[in-house]
């Protein structure tokens, strides 16, 4: 924690860069993070040799016409007078700027008697109620306005003598905007109540009615739009049910001051005709779903999300202009129409809130900007082309793909410049100051040279006194032309040369293209939209011509709850990295992070986890430490001769190995430590009580395969751990530079024999300790080797169903009813192979398809009978009898035979007398 004596000190940029960078290093360092540290650097200004590099790549994109100026509408912080890009914000991160329409109601003069806005300063003015909408395709139908009767709001003055009457959060976006007398500067006339505009007349361009009312809305929200709503009942359901209700209402349109007059005579006008809807769609959906009263949110939000689908790409004008057309193409030629005609402005604010990082609340503002043209059509088709080519990209899961595909598709272009602040200034035009996602978007390219630019973490910013440049280069010595030399591989130009030494230049060329292309890039989801984006686009221009050195994979996680929960102080769950690796160990810790989750679904780090992963991993260190001191005692086996549990274990390892490689190539480590750890400790907890019950010692070879196979394995996970035990056993070098384990292709049928085994003893165990049975204590296992023939049907007909994705159609069970009741020689036995079916599709879906085998592919009897001692000690029996039940002269309890099927025996337990 900062000192709270030292907080002060903040207020300075630069006490930020210096003070938590080594923290940072250190909490990564208790950790247990492999990483390279003399490739540490900061960026902005403040590193000169970053700075250079940035005005490189700037130049780069600029030179390419990926860079342009203009006014652009972009979220700003009227506090901080600039651009609030998604690093800024303190909330709202990944929001854009959202159009409408301001349609220009004007206030019919006279103006009612005891009105506010007879006051002197409206005089020689135009007045307007300036409801904002996203459709003013359909202000034909208007037949009211609707303000909230205790909401606030201003006459606010603007360019060309008019004034707009908004709520004072959409008067300063509006002068943001290109509409105020003076840029940003709010004029606020007169402040009216709500209550107060009830029953002024209005003129409403478009629609049939030469007058309109303002009316009351109770449900209008201050903080979107303007706060003035117009109404089109005819498309929008809110307004339906609001003017039906002052129609059917007396007592509460008169609680308002309204009369008849301002309600009654307005008609709801057809105006879009949806095909299933007609032409009034907000009443047909009103009567739909028996909407009766405003108070109906839920019903009035899924009838507006319906009509607005339907209308907006299904839906056909039958009035005005564009009559005949379809609502999405008539759309913006109504709005150029009715702007050209100077009865609507344009207004943008943020599509939801966005609060500062200063704390202000932040509007859209036109700008005059630098910005980078994301979204242009030949350079979007390009990064599609890359990310949906899978032999030269890895987004690892289908949600990141799906966010990869929307980011693309919205993000278009981008203020890439401020007027102030840390950064790097733009190069041809040094007023602005590039903005912190802008730079940081190919800073990957420059990891491979900073170790020779900087040399260590004490150097972060190149210029350290205490540390030198490692190859004596100078920040003014990487020009533009340096830097295409390295990572672009151009000459430098005929006649030019540098202070940088050929040799030197070839190094750091060679440090680049060793390293280059990024194969992996890990990352948190929310930057999916910004930075990784961003990311992508930059590399397919800068390194357009070579698409081999294009970013390969990019991996993304969510954020990270504790105890499934958020983590909040109040609750006590706020962990830091530091003092969690103090609590648990690093190791500990690791091992919880990597069982938390692996999708884009926040990760559960689950504090019961890290405090059994301390007992795991000590206890497996003690036992893998026996097992050592047993091979240097000769107690373990060796030869070639392996018995059954020696060839499953080993083959089972060679299963578990690889898939353990699967999922962490996949980046998978939840499903990865599950085989490697859990899985591997369920086989050879098998194998270990086998060999002590029976008193057959293990396998040397088979057990020291486990103890380096599960070191090795562990070791992305539980570093300290396992390089721990590598060096006690002796290994040379470090674990970090082991090989993967070497496996070989498992035999698919002895691993089912060992699954047969495993399942049937654990099912057996449990049923014993459940019956309890005195001794002593026998048993009887009944072995099934085939189905009956209409059971082989069944089977067959579930094998036609299974799905390439390891399940069965949705309406399995009512398909196979079918399928037997047609069937003349399954009619008769409908009910029983129901059953059967049902059951063994269950099983299908546990164990693979390989449950629907109608042939076993090994011998039951076999495997259990050279296990037999081992299941007499393990179940403390007296006797173990087993029978086919195939086999002729089998006796015994007919409902314990006939539950028997191949690859799930029965049993019967009995005291001996």
């Amino acid at each position: 924690m900062v000192p709270e004596e030292e907080i002060h000190t903040f207020v300075d940029a630069m006490k930020w860069l210096n003070y938590f960078p080594p923290l940072g290093v250190t909490d990564l360092k208790a950790f247990g993070s492999a990483i390279d540290w003399r490739r540490s650097f900061i960026t902005t200004s403040v590193n000169p040799f970053y700075d250079a590099f940035i005005r490189w790549q700037f130049n780069r994109l600029h030179s390419g016409g990926k860079i342009k100026s203009g006014f652009r509408p972009n979220v700003y912080s009227p506090k901080d007078r600039q651009v609030c890009a998604d690093h800024d914000r303190a909330s709202g991160e990944g929001v854009v700027p959202q159009e409408y329409t301001i349609i220009k109601l004007e206030v019919l003069r006279p103006f009612p008697v005891n009105s506010p806005l007879n006051n002197p300063a409206l005089n020689g003015k135009s007045v307007y109620l300036g409801p904002a909408t996203l459709r003013p395709e359909t202000m034909y139908g208007q037949t009211n306005c609707f303000v909230l009767p205790e909401g606030i709001y201003g006459a606010f003055e603007f360019k060309n003598n008019e004034v707009f009457i908004v709520s004072e959060r959409a008067a300063i976006g509006m002068a943001h905007q290109d509409m105020a007398i003076e840029w940003g500067k709010v004029r606020c006339l007169v402040t009216i109540s709500g209550s107060e505009l009830l029953g002024l007349p209005l003129k409403a361009p478009n629609s049939v009615y030469e007058k309109v009312y303002t009316l009351p809305l109770l449900t209008i929200s201050m903080s979107k739009g303007t706060g003035v709503v117009t109404s089109v009942p005819s498309d929008a359901p809110d307004d339906f049910v609001a003017l039906q209700e002052l129609k059917d209402k007396p007592l509460w349109r008169e609680k308002f001051g309204l009369t008849a007059e301002m309600v009654e005579p307005f008609a709801v006008v057809p105006i879009i005709d949806i095909p299933g809807y007609g032409n009034m769609s907000a009443v047909t959906m009103c009567e739909r779903l028996d909407i009766k009263s405003s108070k109906d949110a839920i019903k009035l939000k899924a009838a507006k999300d319906e009509v607005y689908s339907k209308g907006y790409y299904g839906g056909v004008m039958i009035v005005g202009e564009c009559a005949g057309m379809k609502v999405c193409d008539a759309k913006p030629i109504i709005r150029k129409i009715l702007m050209d005609r100077g009865d609507a402005v344009s207004y943008f604010e943020p599509e939801s809130t966005v609060t500062s990082r200063s704390g202000d609340e932040c509007v859209v503002a036109l700008t005059d900007q630098w910005y980078l043209s994301y979204g242009e059509a030949e350079w979007q088709k390009v990064v599609l082309d890359h990310i949906h080519n899978t032999t030269a990209f890895n987004g690892y899961n289908a949600s990141v793909m799906d966010s990869f595909e929307k980011a693309i598709d919205w993000l278009k272009e981008w203020a890439c410049s401020r007027e102030f602040g840390l950064g790097t200034q733009l190069p041809w035009d040094r007023k602005w100051v590039i903005d912190s996602l802008s730079d940081s978007t190919v800073y990957m390219a420059y990891y491979t040279i900073a170790h020779l630019l900087h040399g260590s973490p004490e150097n972060l910013s190149g210029v350290s006194e205490q540390s030198t440049n490692p190859l004596g280069i100078k920040p003014e010595d990487l020009t533009d032309e340096v830097f295409d030399y390295i990572f672009l591989k151009q000459a430098l130009p005929d006649g030019s040369s540098s202070s940088i030494p050929l040799d030197t230049l070839d190094r750091l060329r060679k440090e680049f293209e060793y390293w280059y292309p990024m194969d992996l890039r890990v990352s948190a989801k929310d930057l999916i939209p910004n930075h990784l984006t961003m990311c992508l686009y930059n590399h397919t221009e800068i390194w357009k011509d070579r698409p081999e050195l294009w970013p390969r994979g990019i991996y993304c996680n969510g954020h990270i709850m504790v105890d499934a929960e958020k983590m909040s102080k109040s609750k006590g769950n706020f962990l830091m990295l530091l003092e969690t690796v103090e609590d648990f160990s690093a190791d500990a810790t690791r091992f919880a992070l990597a069982d938390a989750g692996d999708s884009l679904e926040d990760a559960n780090f689950d504090r019961s986890v890290a405090n059994q992963a301390v007992t795991y991993l000590f206890c497996e260190e003690e036992w893998l430490r026996s097992v050592l001191v047993d091979c240097k005692e000769g107690k373990l086996r060796e030869g070639e001769e392996l018995l059954f549990m020696d060839k499953v274990f080993d083959n089972e390892m060679d299963y578990l190995i690889e898939a353990t490689h699967v999922e962490f190539s996949r980046m998978c480590f939840r499903d990865g430590i599950h085989r490697c750890w859990f899985d591997m400790m369920i086989t050879r907890d098998l194998y270990r009580d086998w060999s002590v019950r029976c008193g057959i010692p293990m396998h040397r070879k088979v057990v020291t395969r486990f103890a380096e196979a599960i070191i090795v394995m562990m070791q992305p996970i539980c570093p300290h751990w396992s390089e721990n035990l590598w060096e006690i056993y002796g290994r040379q070098g470090t674990v970090c530079d082991a090989s993967w384990p070497a496996f070989e292709p498992y035999r698919r049928t002895l691993r089912k024999e060992y699954i047969f085994f495993r399942d049937f003893l654990k099912t057996i165990r449990l049923s014993s300790i459940k019956l309890k049975v005195a001794s002593p204590k026998h048993v009887t296992i009944y072995l099934a080797t085939l189905y009956e023939p209409k059971k082989i049907e069944v089977l067959k007909y579930l094998q036609s169903l299974w799905t390439e994705d390891g399940t069965f159609p949705a309406d399995l069970l009512k398909q196979m009813k079918s399928f037997l009741e047609s069937e003349p020689s399954l009619q008769a036995d409908t009910k029983s192979l129901m059953q059967f079916g049902a059951f063994m599709k269950d099983e299908a879906i546990e164990r693979g398809i390989d449950a629907l085998a109608t042939e076993l592919p090994f011998n039951q009897k076999a495997i259990l009978e050279e296990n037999s001692n081992y299941l007499m000690k393990a179940l403390d029996l007296a006797g173990i009898t087993i029978y086919n039940i195939e086999d002729a002269g089998v006796t015994g309890e007919k409902k314990k035979m006939d539950l028997a099927v191949p690859g799930k025996p029965s049993f019967n337990f009995y005291t001996a007398k």
